[in-house]
């Protein structure tokens, strides 16, 4: 029995590892979900918001109360929740990753 568990999550590892990556358009981020998005940052609003760009649109990115961990016109992908307020979209960030691969997890962060 364990072998054949064994076997069915080697078999799985990729479809698993591919849906932990699965880029979201910006555009096609929908209020109140979890999304991974990839873009590059257009330009740093304050000390705990950014705005991220990609080829569909951009949004606004909130890591607070942390400090933006990338520069202007740095590639990220970032994992997190668009809020569901009635304004401007905001992908509230759980973790950022930076192009070198390096991960930055913000630990202070809403409960969805």
């Amino acid at each position: 029995m364990k072998s054949f568990a064994a076997v069915l999550l080697l078999a799985l590892a990729p479809a698993l590892v591919a849906a932990a990556e699965r880029i979201t358009p910006i555009a096609d981020a929908q209020r109140g979900s979890t999304v991974t998005v990839r873009g590059t940052v257009e330009r740093i609003t304050d000390e705990d918001e950014f705005r991220l760009a990609d080829a569909s649109g951009s949004i606004r990115v909130y890591v607070g109360p942390n400090w933006v961990p990338a520069d202007v016109g740095e590639a990220v992908t970032v994992q997190g929740f668009v809020d569901d307020d009635l304004g401007p979209r905001e992908l509230y960030a759980r973790t950022l990753t930076r192009a070198d691969g390096s991960v930055v997890t913000f630990d202070r962060r809403y409960e969805w």
